[in-house]
């Protein structure tokens, strides 16, 4: 494999999670619009939450690698290559920011 395809990526995932990635990816998608809808009422972004958000984030990174391994049935350990180290960090990457953004409306929706 010369180059890096995006792709191959899609291909792993739906090969791993079957019909779940679509689920995951259309709450992603209501997830951010309600982010967005979030941060237009809000008049930009208080920074305070955010960064309370960012460290739920670091765990949310942590469970999905760990939900992913659940899935796949593997182990750290059994990582072939570097594409396999990039999707374990695209996995994280992609937990963290998704953690963050919850936490982020959660507070938002919160009595003051």
């Amino acid at each position: 494999m010369k180059d890096l395809d995006i792709f191959v990526f899609l291909s792993v995932f739906q090969e791993m999670l079957g019909t779940l990635l679509w689920v995951l990816l259309a709450l992603a998608a209501v997830i951010l619009a309600l982010f967005l809808a979030v941060l237009i009422r809000d008049r930009g972004l208080s920074y305070r939450r955010f960064v309370r958000a960012e460290l739920v984030g670091l765990v949310g990174g942590i469970l999905a690698v760990l939900f992913m391994q659940q899935i796949t049935s593997s182990r750290l350990s059994d990582l072939g290559g570097p594409v396999d180290v990039m999707l374990v960090a695209l996995i994280w990457i992609a937990g963290a920011i998704g953690t963050t953004l919850v936490a982020y409306l959660a507070q938002s929706y919160q009595k003051p």
